[in-house]
């Protein structure tokens, strides 16, 4: 069923119609190609959750506090950032998921774990950087192959070869931030349902959520 609906909404998209959005938060995995500016990974989390509320449009990734020569030495202390519309206007978006309510609140534990002054906080190159914090975001949307030692200090390519291992699973996204973000739809809750509704195409479509069971923790990186 759910290859199905996929080509019905990729179809509509093609014809330039807007799909109906579902009252879910999606949560949007990103990539910036290495350079000067921090992270290197992040995710974004944009709609309302079903259980209703004010819209969501924020983004989340994980740095160091200080960027100096003692990255490569040890631990230093670590902070959520979180990026600025031209710094997600110059990244990657690489594919989606359709959250349940239960999993957008382990990813907002997440956050508060790995926020400034909590234990999972402390920055390490090797084993706790951007890409494990989106890697454990992932762990809570139920995805797999998201073990790939290889590929840790590599966000792009680390993103790509989990969305690989999730097709069917994941919405496919595969664009520059800007051209994303410019097809994107006002998030606008609906007064008698509480349902988002979409007021031009997006490339995102009205895919089923995610039915994998939420994780119990936001446990650190294994």
């Amino acid at each position: 069923m759910r290859p199905l609906l996929r080509l019905i909404a990729l179809f509509c998209l093609c014809l330039g119609y807007a799909l109906p959005a579902q009252a879910a938060v999606t949560i949007t995995f990103w990539s910036h190609e290495l350079g000067n500016s921090f992270p290197h990974a992040f995710f974004t989390l944009r709609g309302v959750p079903d259980a209703g509320g004010a819209p969501v449009d924020v983004n989340y990734g994980f740095t160091a506090k200080s960027v100096s020569p003692a990255l490569l030495m040890g631990p230093v202390s670590g902070m959520l950032d979180i990026a600025k519309p031209t710094y997600i206007n110059g990244s990657d978006a690489q594919f989606s998921v359709v959250m349940t309510d239960a999993q957008y609140t382990q990813v907002l534990k997440l956050v508060d774990a790995w926020s400034e002054g909590k234990p999972d906080s402390v920055y390490r190159l090797g084993d706790h950087n951007c890409v494990h914090f989106v890697k454990e975001a992932a762990r809570i949307v139920g995805l797999s192959g998201l073990d790939q030692p290889k590929l840790m200090k590599k966000p792009r390519s680390y993103l790509k070869a989990v969305g690989a291992a999730n097709v069917g699973r994941v919405i496919p996204v595969g664009l520059h931030g800007k051209e994303y973000l410019a097809g994107l739809s006002p998030i606008v809750p609906s007064a008698t349902t509480g349902a988002v509704i979409a007021t031009s195409s997006s490339p995102i479509p009205s895919y089923p959520r995610s039915t994998v069971p939420p994780a119990q923790s936001a446990a650190s990186p294994r």
